[in-house]
Formats: structure tokens, C-alpha cells, sequence
């Protein structure tokens, strides 16, 4: 069953200064929606070199009232002997996404594990119309050959 995930938003900006209460609004109407559908890829994998291959789905959905486009991305993937990997780059895929409200963006990418269980979390860099640049947070979510967990 995939895992639905609400991205929330938060501002680029000095927490030292308060929030004006014209970007409250805003920030209201930024929700990003992401939908992780994982799955492993044994014909890729070799376990008996600790190479666990998984390929995972995202689906992007505009529920806020703004039209925001992708940036960048964050994401951190942990395997179960914790080893972090950082990955920061440009888009997704080769492409930023725009999404005006109500509009989706799929697409599919993987990742290399050295253990059967792992996990990755991270965030993407939106920016509005009008300049307001925001993180999307992607909670933790799971990656795990068929029938390891419960």
C-alpha cells in the first residue's frame, strides 16, 4: 500500500524576523501533496554483494491555491546500518516541475542500498509566482524487500 505523505512548507527566510502577516496567507495556500509508491528491484540487486536496488514512485499534487515550481532536492537515505547518503540537486529527473493548483507531476527515480531495509526523507524547494520561496518536507518513508517487515 503506498504511503501518502503531506508535504508542508516552510519559509527560506531569517527566524530571527517575524513572519508579516501578509505571508501567512500565503504560506496557507502553498500545500504540496506527495503520494511514494516504493518497490525493490531484484533483477538489479545482488544481495550477496549488499546491493539492494529499489526504484520509488512520486506523485506531486498542487492542493494549495498557488502555482509553485520545483526547484531543488534534498534527500537523505539511511540504510539499516546506518550509513547516510545525501543527495542534493537540481529538479527531479532532469526537470522542475511547475504545478498551478490542482495539477499533479509523476515520476520515477531509485536508489542503492547496502542492507535489505533502509529509508529516505528530504525536502524539495518550491518557489510561488510572486517569489515566495518555501521547503516541502517529505517525511521518512520506507524501502524494504517484500516481505522483510510486518
Amino acid at each position: 500500500m503506498p504511503e501518502r505523505l503531506y508535504l508542508v512548507p516552510s519559509l527560506h527566510r531569517d527566524q530571527r524576523d517575524p513572519l508579516p502577516m501578509s505571508h501567512l496567507k500565503e504560506l496557507d495556500d502553498t500545500l504540496i501533496e506527495v503520494n511514494v509508491e516504493t518497490n525493490y528491484i531484484e533483477e538489479q540487486s545482488s544481495p550477496e554483494d549488499e546491493r539492494f536496488v529499489f526504484a520509488y514512485n512520486v506523485t506531486l499534487y498542487n492542493a494549495g491555491q498557488v502555482a509553485a515550481k520545483l526547484m531543488t532536492r534534498h534527500w537523505i537515505i539511511t540504510d539499516a546500518n546506518g550509513n547516510v547518503q545525501e543527495v542534493h540537486g537540481e529538479g527531479v529527473v532532469g526537470e522542475k516541475p511547475y504545478l498551478r493548483p490542482g495539477e499533479t507531476f509523476e515520476y520515477t527515480s531509485g536508489t542503492i542500498l547496502e542492507t535489505p531495509v533502509g529509508s529516505m526523507q528530504g525536502s524539495y524547494q518550491m518557489v510561488t509566482d510572486d517569489g515566495l520561496a518555501f521547503d516541502a518536507e517529505i517525511p521518512a518513508f520506507t524501502l524494504a524487500l517484500p516481505h522483510t517487515l510486518h
